[in-house]
C-alpha cells in the first residue's frame, strides 16, 4: 500500500517573520579580522549590509511563488518527508521519474529552477516526472530515528519513490549530500534505478591513490580541506554549540550559510541572485532546522564504506576548486558503469541554480541514451 501523502503549502506565521525583522534590525557589527589578502570569512560591514538587504526580502511574495509548485508531505519510515512534484506538461514516449537532491547549506528551492528548465525542455520523446524533496532534517522534513548516514538518507528517498509514490523504477540527480545519497541508492537498490547523474563525483570505498595523478589530486584535496574545512569540523564535533548561536542570531546564520555560498558558487555571492540566498536562509530560520541540518555531519563516523555504485552513472563536474584535476580513474573505481564524465564550463556547488539550462541539458543527454 502506498504511504499516506497530504498536500502541503508553505506558510510562515506572521510573528516568526516579525521576530526575524526585529532581530535583523538590531544586528551587531564587529570589525573584520580578515582582509582581502587573507579572508577571515563573511563578517564586518559586508555581513551587516547583507543582513540589511535580507530585511527587504519579501517573503510573502516568495510564498506566493512557491505556491505555484505542488508540494506534499509523505510518511516515510516513520517520519515526515516534504517534497515538490513537477509532472510532465505533455505526454511523452518516455517519462522518467527523477529525484533532484540538494546538499548543504541549501534547501529544496535550489533545484526549482532546474525543475523548470527540465519541464520546459520536455519533448514528445522524453520528459521527467520530477520529485524535489527536502532532505531529512532540512526545512519541512523530519529526522529519522538513529544516525543520519548517507545510507539512511538513501533508504528514505527510495521508500519515498517506490512506496509513497509507487514508482517501480526511477532516476536521481544531485550533488553534495544529495549526490552521495544518490550513489548509495545506486549501490543498495540498483534494480530500481534507471541511472544517476552527479555534479560531485563519488570516491571509491578505498580511496588510496593508485596512480601519480590520483596522488597529486588527493594531496591538493587535503590542502584544500585544511584551509576550508573549519565549518565541518565544528558541525561534526560541536553542532549544538554553534547551532545555539545561529538559531538565536539571523545575521549569524546568514554569515555561516553565506560564507559557504560565497566560497562555493562559481564567482561567489556576486554571481548569484541574493534572493536565492535569502530564500534558503529564511527557510532555515523559520523552520529552526539549521541544527538538524548538522546531524549528518555529527553522524559522519557511522557511515560504512559504500559498495560500488551498480547502475549507469553520469558525471558533470562542477567548477569548484576542490574538483580541479579530479581523476576519472577515482570515479571508475567507485562506479561499475560510468557512462559519461565531463567538466562544466561554468557553475559551482549549486549547479542546478547557477546553471539550470546547462545542467538540464546534461541530464537530458545522459538519460536519453539509457
Amino acid at each position: 500500500m502506498p504511504a499516506p501523502i497530504t498536500p502541503f503549502t508553505v506558510g510562515i506565521p506572521d510573528d516568526v517573520l516579525a521576530d526575524l525583522q526585529l532581530r535583523l534590525e538590531h544586528t551587531r557589527v564587529l570589525p573584520s579580522i580578515g582582509s582581502d589578502a587573507r579572508s577571515g570569512g563573511l563578517g564586518g560591514l559586508r555581513r551587516l549590509a547583507l543582513a540589511d538587504r535580507w530585511r527587504a526580502f519579501d517573503w510573502r511574495a516568495e510564498e506566493q511563488r512557491l505556491s505555484g509548485y505542488p508540494q506534499f508531505l509523505a510518511d516515510v519510515r516513520g517520519h515526515r518527508i516534504h517534497f515538490v512534484r513537477v509532472r510532465p506538461r505533455l505526454p511523452a514516449a518516455k517519462v522518467i521519474p527523477l529525484l533532484l537532491l540538494h546538499g548543504w547549506p541549501s534547501a529544496f528551492t535550489e533545484y526549482l529552477p532546474l525543475a523548470d528548465a527540465l519541464a520546459a525542455a520536455a519533448t514528445d520523446e522524453l520528459a521527467f516526472d520530477i520529485v524535489v524533496p527536502s532532505l531529512p532534517g532540512f526545512a519541512f522534513s523530519q529526522l529519522p530515528q538513529g544516525p543520519l548516514t548517507r545510507a539512511a538518507i538513501a533508504e528514505d528517498l527510495h521508500e519515498l519513490m517506490t512506496t509513497a509514490l509507487d514508482f517501480e523504477r526511477y532516476a536521481a540527480f544531485g550533488g553534495d549530500i544529495g549526490g552521495a545519497a544518490a550513489g548509495w541508492i545506486g549501490a543498495l537498490h540498483p534494480e530500481a534505478i534507471i541511472g544517476i547523474h552527479l555534479i560531485h563525483p563519488p570516491f571509491p570505498s578505498d580511496p588510496a591513490p593508485q596512480t601519480e595523478q590520483e596522488t597529486a589530486y588527493l594531496d591538493e584535496l587535503a590542502a584544500y580541506d585544511e584551509a576550508d574545512g573549519g565549518y565541518s569540523e565544528i558541525m561534526g564535533t560541536r553542532p549544538d554549540t554553534i547551532a545555539a548561536a545561529l538559531a538565536d542570531s539571523p545575521a549569524g546564520l546568514l554569515a555561516w550559510v553565506g560564507d559557504k555560498w560565497d566560497a562555493w558558487a562559481d564567482g561567489g555571492l556576486a554571481a548569484i541572485a541574493e534572493a536565492d540566498l535569502f530564500r534558503i536562509a529564511t527557510l532555515y530560520w523559520a523552520t529552526g532546522t539549521i541544527a538538524t541540518s548538522f546531524q549528518q555531519y555529527f553522524d559522519w563516523s557511522h557511515n560504512e564504506p559504500r559498495p560500488p555504485i551498480a547502475c549507469p552513472t553520469g558525471i558533470l563536474l562542477s567548477r569548484e576548486r576542490w574538483l580541479d584535476g579530479f581523476p576519472r580513474s577515482l570515479a571508475e573505481r567507485a562506479v561499475t558503469d560510468l557512462r559519461s564524465f565531463e567538466t562544466a564550463e561554468a557553475g559551482g556547488h549549486f549547479m542546478g541554480l547557477e546553471q539550470p539550462e546547462r545542467t538540464a541539458r546534461a541530464i537530458r543527454d545522459f538519460f536519453a541514451q539509457l
